[in-house]
């Protein structure tokens, strides 16, 4: 029988019982008994849902506080000089300082003073963030933390059978960064692989059979040395007790198919959903004693599992492998909201074709016993579902729509082009809104206070009429401009009070996407995101920002930014369709955000903020991918931007990325002025700008708005002043890093006051 597994599950719950508990904790009311015992009871229910669902091999190790890349950081003893405690192993509120900064003798953050956060990326491809791992030259590696062998103690109590799931050692080397000197951090590799040994003598100890080891990036372009490594480490490591699973995911192992089959461990997963390609070479390249892992229901996506599709696979895969065939999801199931029962409201056809995770182990646990026993009942009426599922969402009347398709018909390349190039558009721009040097702003979003919830709450459940709705967002409104006029502040924000989030208000009043209520999917840490899902063409039936940003407006002579979404960001960080090619549906988007960009503009707003900040998180993992996105990705957001006059200022902002490898794509994008997310990398992340020349205005964030922690006015102006050594002055603006939405009033006021200083003082200097 092919056995069932998963290779990760979401830990935040159903109710996002681990986000409202991580936010108890750090406001000092919940302790650490209480936050460990709602982790604990988290975990015991995801192995049941996962069993109950048919799934045979539970993973241990996919729970973590704050993020899986930090866990194993802790694990291994990579614990940054300022945070390392004085006396003993590192607890909690070290994990939390090393996530988010550590703030005095606040709750959560006693051991480390008031040192910065470590950098946040973007793993791989998804929305999900890691903290990057900081080695030095002299780095040293320990098992430090306990918490994957305290799990498993937990999951043998309650009678489960487990697969404990390890980040792999040169997957985790590949993610971090060096610090304090340039060095090769693949000479690390020796000292670091007797820990791994040690983790998998402690899990043969506890009784564990197999252990799956993450190693995504054999889907990535690897430098031979890394290929090399990968053969060295695994001889190693297969010294050590217990059967090992490599697990990639994302992608195609492309060339690194015939290291990875070959490996001396004892099965390997493949993602047949990203990469079904490498499916029939895969076979014939595996060593007769391995077993095969093949992702075949889909881990980052809702919609429903062609169950025939997948099971013709799988049927010829059992014929060639039997028992040594597995089958799972195509990657942890992470990425996917929890449970689909609970959602009582969406339409009955539409939640027909949807799984979240919980389903997605039912599938894949149908496919598995559909191998065994074909003609069971319950495998029958399975396939007859997915089969009526198939033909109703081909034949819906909700998907295509006439109108949208003839516009995209009608694109021309002139569509995507600026009237003039940057120079003639800045002098313009510079004579239009006469701003200081090293302009001042925010990025868009200001605290959502319980009060904007409530009030959001309340009109959604019809207690508030429309007119009441609106006048408790303009009370906000006026709050957050005169905050800002208080302040100094050069270029003002609305404050973006009516927004639940910067893709889902937009998704609510486009054509063509659907909603949940309870589809949660975790981002980092506490922030935990919903993702609407395209249906169909997408639309925009009715202006959706304009009266909002009107009325910011007439409240100020400073100019107000109107803020906007962009259509690379909108597709991202939706979960889309599968029958339509991603650039496609970008280029839907993109119109749609055109209309409105062009209502603003005649609206009377000077500014207009289109932010990208999954940008770089679409770039393929494969080199060869990356031009035929890149160009669409460019395009639509050139699209979107480019039938405003030249005095009309565009400005788009990015997230935490690398941009080395898009530097060029972020320049023909041609926005007049880019913000961007570097203080956490002490402004290293505008290397790439300054090697490029990149030739329009940018604004590096001056303090990192995911930390409670407020910098000091002269802490900014070092960064500025960095900033100025790689930028012309007269081209760099000053921002926070990203939206301020998670913080409170208080610490972002003193964070704001502290910035406009900064920027005051850097003029001075420069007068």
């Amino acid at each position: 029988m092919a056995l069932s597994h998963s290779l990760g599950f979401p830990r935040i719950g159903r109710d996002r019982e681990l986000k409202k508990a991580l936010e108890a904790h750090w406001q000092g009311t919940l302790d650490e008994t209480g936050l460990r015992a709602v982790g604990q009871r988290l975990r015991a229910e995801h192995w049941q849902l996962q069993k109950d669902a048919g799934i045979e091999l539970l993973p241990v190790g996919d729970f973590a506080w704050y993020d899986q890349v930090l866990g194993h950081s802790l694990a291994l003893g990579v614990i940054p000089e300022r945070f390392r405690p004085a006396a003993g192993k590192p607890g909690l509120d070290t994990l939390f300082a090393m996530a988010r900064g550590a703030v005095g003798n606040q709750s959560g953050h006693s051991c480390c003073g008031g040192a910065h956060a470590q950098e946040l990326t973007k793993w791989f491809d998804t929305n999900y963030h890691y903290l990057v791992p900081e080695f030095a030259v002299d780095q040293q590696f320990a098992l430090s933390w306990g918490q994957l062998f305290e799990e498993v103690d937990e999951a043998h109590a309650l009678g489960h059978a487990v697969k404990p799931v390890l980040i792999g050692p040169l997957t985790y080397l590949w993610l971090g960064k060096t610090k304090g000197s340039d060095f090769n951090k693949l000479e690390l590799l020796e000292r670091l692989l007797p820990v791994y040994g040690e983790i998998l003598q402690r899990l043969a100890a506890q009784g564990v059979e197999w252990v799956q080891i993450d190693e995504p990036i054999l889907a990535l372009d690897l430098p031979q040395d890394w290929k090399n490594a990968f053969e060295r480490a695994y001889n190693l490591l297969q010294r050590e007790p217990g059967k090992k699973l490599i697990a990639t995911y994302f992608g195609g192992l492309g060339d690194n198919l015939g290291l990875a089959a070959n490996l001396p461990v004892d099965g390997l997963h493949i993602d047949l959903v990203r990469a079904p390609e490498q499916y029939p070479t895969i076979l014939d390249r595996l060593p007769a004693y391995k077993v095969l892992s093949l992702g075949v229901v889909n881990g980052r996506n809702v919609w429903r599992c062609d169950l025939d599709k997948a099971l013709e696979l799988l049927r010829h895969a059992h014929e060639r492998l039997g028992e040594r065939l597995w089958v799972a999801p195509s990657c942890s199931l992470l990425h996917s909201p929890v449970d689909l029962e609970r959602e009582d409201q969406l339409d009955a056809e539409l939640k027909s074709w949807l799984a979240f995770a919980v389903q997605k182990c039912r599938e894949v646990a149908l496919l598995g016993q559909a191998l065994e026993t074909p003609q069971a009942a319950e495998v029958q009426a399975a396939l007859a579902q997915s089969r009526a599922v198939q033909a109703a969402r081909a034949a819906s009347k909700r998907i295509h729509k006439a109108e949208v398709q003839a516009r995209l018909a009608a694109i021309r390349p002139r569509h995507a082009q600026r009237q003039s190039p940057f120079a003639t558009r800045s002098a313009k721009q510079r004579a239009h809104l006469q701003l200081p040097p090293l302009p001042t702003t925010s990025i868009g979003s200001f605290p959502q206070t319980a009060a904007i919830r409530l009030a959001r709450q309340a009109f959604k459940a019809g207690k508030l009429s429309a007119a009441e709705y609106a006048e408790a967002m303009h009370s906000e409104i006026r709050h957050a401009v005169e905050v800002q006029e208080n302040l100094g502040l050069d270029v003002l924000v609305h404050g973006e009070a009516e927004r639940n989030d910067m893709v889902e208000y937009f998704a609510e009043q486009l054509d063509g996407y659907a909603f949940t209520r309870f589809g949660w999917v975790q981002s980092y840490g506490s922030r935990c995101v919903k993702p609407a899902v395209i249906v169909g063409d997408l639309s925009r039936p009715r202006a959706m920002t304009v009266d909002w940003i009107r009325y910011a407006q007439g409240l100020t002579a400073k100019p107000m930014k109107g803020m906007l979404t962009g259509p690379v960001t909108m597709l991202m960080w939706s979960f889309p369709r599968e029958d339509v090619p991603r650039e496609v549906q970008a280029r839907q988007l993109a119109l749609a955000i055109r209309d409105e960009v062009l209502d603003l503009e005649a609206a009377g707003v000077k500014i207009i903020q289109i932010d990208e900040a999954a940008f770089r998180e679409g770039l393929p993992l494969r080199r060869a991918a990356w031009r035929g996105y890149l160009d669409w990705a460019t395009e639509a957001f050139r699209l979107t931007a480019s039938g405003v006059r030249d005095e009309t200022q565009i400005h788009t902002h990015m997230c935490y990325s690398e941009f080395n490898d898009v530097i060029e794509s972020i320049a023909a994008m041609d926005a007049d002025v880019i913000t961007i997310e570097t203080s956490r990398s002490d402004m290293q992340l505008l290397e790439a700008f300054e090697r490029f020349a990149y030739p329009n205005e940018i604004g590096p964030g001056v303090y990192d708005i995911h930390s409670p922690r407020v910098p000091d006015s002269a802490e900014m102006a070092g960064l500025l002043r960095k900033a100025a050594t790689r930028i012309p002055v007269e081209r760099l603006w000053v921002n926070p890093d990203c939206g301020l939405k998670t913080r409170a009033w208080p610490e972002t006021e003193a964070a704001l006051v502290n910035m406009v200083a900064a920027a005051r003082q850097l003029r001075a200097e420069l007068a």
